[in-house]
């Protein structure tokens, strides 16, 4: 019987701002790309995803200064993720990190809506 497949996955941006949070950001995709085939069974991949700007309730309390003519809704971005999981050839992707929109492109997913 084969080894499931699974998908380890983080959630990061190309970060600005202060150092200590333009590292945190960094560490999360060095993570995804540190885990690319460290595991035995080899039917675990580890990628990174870069939604850009996500329509959270954080977010939207600075509406009047954001452009959020790009931006995703968090269900859009678990929409791609989900995508992404259900691939049976997601391990192409092991060990990179990708952007929500091309992913979106790829598999037909909407990340909408937008505000």
């Amino acid at each position: 019987m084969a080894a499931p497949r699974a998908l380890v996955v983080t959630v990061s941006f190309k970060a600005v701002g202060p150092v200590r949070y333009v590292i945190s950001k960094t560490a999360d995709d060095g993570l995804a790309r540190a885990l690319s085939g460290r595991f035995p069974s080899g039917e675990v991949s580890s990628v990174g995803v870069h939604p850009g700007l996500v329509t959270t309730e954080g977010i939207l309390q600075f509406g009047d200064y954001l452009d959020f003519s790009n931006a995703q809704s968090p269900e859009g971005v678990g929409r791609v993720v989900a995508a992404l999981a259900a691939d049976p050839d997601h391990r192409r992707f092991d060990g990179q990190v990708l952007d929500i929109d091309e992913l979106a492109n790829e598999y037909g997913v909407e990340t909408g809506p937008r505000p």
